[in-house]
């Protein structure tokens, strides 16, 4: 594993993760984190798959207070984010992303 970089599986909820590059994708997924510049990428993809996505949202600009937390621990934030329902709309959950805040 790079430096820097975090992985694990997650199961998604019924709205899944929304990509840049294929909309919502849903199921047993992996997702990584990596520190770049002051920044943090997010991708995913589904487990075992080759393809990786960004996570709407990502790359998230780290502030000096969430910049003082180890990547670990970087990663399980995003992880408990990416698994969390997203609102109802018309009845339906909304994927989860990153473009809601990130504290």
């Amino acid at each position: 594993m790079e430096k820097d970089r975090e992985c694990s599986t997650i199961h998604s909820t019924t709205g899944g993760v929304m990509t840049r590059e294929v909309g919502a994708i849903t199921g047993e997924l992996e997702i990584c984190t990596r520190l770049v510049a002051g920044c943090l990428e997010v991708a995913v993809r589904y487990a075992g798959a080759e393809e990786w996505y960004t996570v709407e949202g990502s790359p998230i600009p780290l502030d000096s207070a969430t910049g003082l937390l180890t990547p670990k621990h970087i990663h399980g934030r995003v992880a408990e984010q990416l698994t969390t329902p997203g609102p109802i709309v018309d009845g339906n959950e909304q994927p989860a992303s990153l473009l809601r805040s990130f504290s």
